[in-house]
């Protein structure tokens, strides 16, 4: 039939050996049967790359190769590098487990059955066992390989999965093997789940591989997956060294050229494919990641050049995807759920639908009934589009929809923030909880000086110590002066002034954008509420305005009670941008795809720092790149929904330069940075809480204590010498590149931790394993419960509150409810973002959480200690979990429990699908 034909590779030798009579009997009458390779396959390698298998058919694929000696021995392919026939040997079977697609159209489902038959028969997939051991007369690993083939019985009830074997004679002298190559033969890609080696001393052994395993037409070189065992650099097994280096330099590629759908390649780019000038100039943006426009890096796509802009890359429009390395993209459960899968086919679908219905009548909401409707009535879209959005089941919890002749009706689920208490949104004390339990409870700070008093214009308010001011805000402080609520730690701040004022005049020259610079103070009462006493709105100068600071108190009266409620809204509108372009976009989404980045071009699958962090890297690149695509880009959602417009990512980008330091990203260091803790060794997190009813604060710290015990003791386990840390080539090459490439304009501010400890490593990692899950958490899946009701928490305002010389003035005296109404962002708006908040806030069907593990990385570490490591954090997060049930019934504890309030749950460690307002991913997948 065919030929065997074993070429020659420089650095994989394979060993010869026989397979015993006896064992191959006893292989045959149990679970194994006896195979051979069809002879008439080739392997053929070009020099410096890994052996691809390629069967005689596959000639267009052949490479000019060097010949050597081979034997096959019942059905393993041997080399004859050494000669060990004679001294029989041990015969062990891999178990391949390979998925399909849930979904295929009926050619893929043709292309399956051939495949099915190519791999039963040998001819589709070979794999190459690698040992842990040198081979002195080659100075190489030991290796055997062999075919692919045989259809075991299906492995559990799905049928998506099917397993096939792969049989090989080992010498006794083997040793372990510690890593597999594969080649793909088919002309497309598999998805490999794992490789599981039966036959060794020690049972089983398992290769966790969970990848995409290219076609050997796309690239001629094999994968190699590695066992489930943790090394360090120092600790590799000499036998796969070599293929450790080699893995590593595979995923980071040249740096050149476009990447290809099958890459697997991470490296770095700037921040410049937001724009999209070549088909408008309105459309052009500023590129990110610069001496003026500091951020971070993103992953690196390769695309050509704008025409007009030869520094901005081309974009990818939806619904064509953007470049992410392959294992990133979305599994398909993920992409057919209501979370991430709808996210696209709602922005390629859904949104323009609701344009089209709104568009010829874009008006702003006339009555607070308009917005009910939406809950209540919802309304109806009309175009051909909505065919295809009636043939998705993605929608799920978004909307309840009605079918009627021809028409879709569209309706909204009831946010939290009004589901048990309609008018909750109205009140003062609602308000300020927020600041502390809200969507973006990351921002209040203590107030050290008065700003409001100390920075009033005195050309319209007299002298900074102004009597009149003073009196009115000394009304709310139960008595207390000024100094005396500042001495005793009572006075807080919401301050988005110096953030946003340089930006401001150019934000109000958008149409239909006005904003304030605004400063917000809170009292925290002897009763521990917090509430709100004084707001100061802020305008710059400009060639025909002298600018303009206001400071507004709720008083008592009609017309200072809506100016107040005015001055709430515009508050909640910067909040709403800041929280958006920094603490949630910035903060945790593009930081983290930079140490995703270093950790996959510079620590091994082998490392255990890779795998600790592994589960924390799930989906990051994949989401970021659908955000660049339609969320944050130049005439995406971000800008057409939020009071920034077209400044918004150049904001983000100031805010970078001014404010982010790593070091300050660890939850006890920012609520000490921000006055809203003090340090203390007698606390478990060595930090007090200045308002102990701080909800993501204290809840966020037991979840940052469970972490960070997990992390130390993990890192105890690896890093059990001093100088462990400091002499991982790995490891200082990752905490490097993080600090020189992924934050590259950063590269040289003082702050940076030092990676020289243990304590220093546990450090860094709490901090990056906080922002993939608990950070997170807290400020996105409140989104929709928080966001989803307009008046709440409106992203832009239309309007500057009225001043009494001004025509708009007695319409406001008139009827403020319109004032108030019209201020917000009109109706097309408003469901814009509503349609993005509710996906955004959905947690998908197949969701990862801190403390859990996939079934399908059951098998992620073969460390019995480093398992029961896990398993405490994760009782640990368990015991939180019933810990912030008792406290969110707590009635002292105002700002998580009473009539109307909902509990704070955003922080609970689990959750079901949907929009739960609760649960903590392991990684930022939404």
């Amino acid at each position: 039939m065919y030929a065997v034909k074993q070429v020659y590779s420089p650095f994989k030798p394979e060993l010869a050996f026989r397979r015993s009579t006896a064992a191959s009997r006893t292989w045959k009458r149990g679970f194994f049967w006896q195979t051979r390779v069809p002879s008439g396959s080739k392997v053929i390698c070009t020099p410096g790359s890994i052996r691809a298998v390629i069967s005689n058919d596959d000639k267009a694929l052949e490479q000019p190769h060097k010949e050597a000696d081979n034997k096959e021995v019942n059905g393993t392919v041997l080399s004859s590098t050494s000669d060990k026939l004679g001294r029989g040997g041990i015969d062990v079977r891999a178990v391949i487990t390979i998925r399909k697609k849930m979904k295929e159209k009926i050619n893929e489902k043709l292309e399956d059955q051939w495949e099915y038959f190519i791999n039963g028969i040998g001819r589709g997939i070979s794999i190459q066992l690698v040992s842990e051991e040198i081979d002195p007369e080659t100075n190489s690993g030991k290796s055997v390989r062999a075919f692919v083939r045989g259809w075991l019985p299906k492995p559990s009830n799905n049928e998506h999965i099917f397993e096939y074997a792969a049989d090989f004679t080992v010498p006794f002298d083997f040793g372990n093997p510690g890593a597999i190559l594969v080649s793909n033969l088919h002309g497309k890609e598999v998805y490999l789940m794992e490789i599981v080696v039966h036959g060794f001393d020690e049972g089983p052994i398992f290769f966790p591989a969970n990848t995409w395993i290219h076609s050997c037409k796309d690239n001629p070189d094999d994968r190699i997956i590695f066992r489930n065992q943790a090394y360090l650099p120092s600790q590799t097994p000499p036998g796969i060294k070599d293929l450790r280096r080699e893995d590593l330099l595979s995923l980071r590629g040249n740096g050149k050229g476009k990447r290809k759908p099958h890459d697997r390649i991470y490296d770095y780019a700037l921040y410049n494919d937001l724009g999209n000038p070549d088909k408008d100039e309105e459309l052009a943006r500023p590129a990110l990641g610069c001496e003026k426009w500091p951020y971070p890096r993103r992953c690196r796509t390769g695309r050509s050049p704008t025409k007009k802009d030869p520094n901005c890359e081309t974009r990818v429009e939806k619904p064509h995807p953007v470049y992410v390395p392959r294992d990133e993209t979305f599994e398909e459960i993920k992409q057919n759920t209501f979370s991430t899968g709808r996210l696209k086919a709602l922005l390629h679908n859904l949104i323009p639908a609701i344009s089209a219905t709104l568009s010829s009548s874009d008006i702003p909401f006339t009555c607070f009934s308009d917005i009910d409707k939406l809950y209540n009535d919802g309304f109806v879209l009309k175009s051909d589009e909505l065919n295809e959005i009636a043939q998705n089941s993605f929608l799920g919890n978004l909307m309840k929809q009605v079918l009627s002749v021809g028409e879709r009706l569209l309706k909204y689920d009831t946010p939290i923030v009004i589901k048990r208490d309609r008018f909750a949104w109205l009140r003062d004390s609602e308000f300020a909880r927020q600041t502390l339990a809200g969507v973006n409870p990351v921002n209040i700070e203590i107030l050290k000086e008065f700003p409001i008093l100390s920075k009033l214009d005195p050309a319209v308010y007299g002298p900074p110590e102004s009597a009149l001011t003073k009196k009115l805000i000394e009304q709310e402080l139960d008595g207390m002066s000024v100094e005396k609520a500042t001495e005793e730690n009572r006075l807080f701040i919401l301050d988005h002034h110096d953030t946003l004022l340089p930006f401001m005049e150019k934000m109000n020259s958008l149409p239909g954008r006005k904003a304030y610079a605004s400063r917000t103070v809170f009292f925290h009462d002897r009763a521990n509420m917090l509430r709100p006493i004084a707001i100061e709105l802020s305008l710059p100068p400009s060639p025909s305005s002298p600018g303009e600071k206001r400071v507004c108190t709720h008083g008592h009266d009609a017309t200072t009670h809506w100016i107040w409620k005015l001055a709430k809204a515009h508050v909640c509108s910067n909040d709403a941008g800041v929280h958006q372009l920094v603490n949630h976009w910035l903060r945790t989404h593009a930081c983290m795809e930079t140490y995703i980045i270093a950790t996959h071009r510079q620590l091994s699958a082998m490392h255990p720092i890779y795998k600790l962090l592994h589960p924390h890297m799930r989906y990051t690149l994949e989401i970021n790149a659908i955000a660049r695509q339609s969320l944050i880009n130049g005439g995406g959602i971000i800008e057409t929904c939020f009071s920034p417009g077209k400044y918004s990512m150049e904001i983000s980008s100031a805010a970078y330069q001014n404010m982010w330091r790593f070091d300050m990203e660890a939850l006890p260091a920012d609520l000490v940075r921000r006055g809203m803790a003090v340090e203390d060794p007698s606390m478990p997190c060595g930090v007090r809480l200045v308002i102990e009813d701080y909800p993501y604060a204290s809840d966020g710290l037991l979840i940052w204590s469970a972490i960070k015990e997990y992390v130390e003791s993990y890192v105890d386990h690896f890093y059990s010498e001093p100088n462990l840390v400091k002499s991982d080539i790995e490891l200082q090459a990752w905490w490097d590149e993080i600090k020189n490439k992924g934050h590259f304009d950063k590269r040289s501010e003082p702050w940076w931790p030092k990676l020289n400890t243990k304590e220093d490593l546990s450090g860094i990692l709490t901090t990056i394993i906080w922002i993939a899950s608990g950070q997170h958490a807290a400020i996105n899946f409140g989104q929709y419960p928080f966001g989803g009701y307009v008046p709440n928490r409106p992203t832009l305002m239309r309007k500057l509150i009225p001043l009494e010389n001004e025509q708009d003035y007695e319409k406001f005296i008139r009827n403020p409810q319109l004032t108030f109404l019209s201020s917000l962002p009109t109706q097309l708006q408003a469901t814009k973002v509503m349609a993005t908040q509710d996906p955004l806030s959905t947690h998908s069907p197949d969701e990862e959480y801190l403390g859990q593990v996939s079934h399908l990385h059951s098998h992620w570490i073969n460390d019995h200690d480093i398992v029961e490591l896990f398993n405490r954090f994760s009782a640990r997060l368990e015991e939180i979990e019933g810990i912030i049930h008792l406290r969110n019934k707590d009635v002292r504890l105002k700002n998580r429990s009473g009539a109307g309030v909902p509990p704070y749950e955003l922080l609970l460690p689990t959750s079901g699908p949907g929009v739960t307002g609760r649960g903590i991913p392991n990684s930022i997948s939404i």
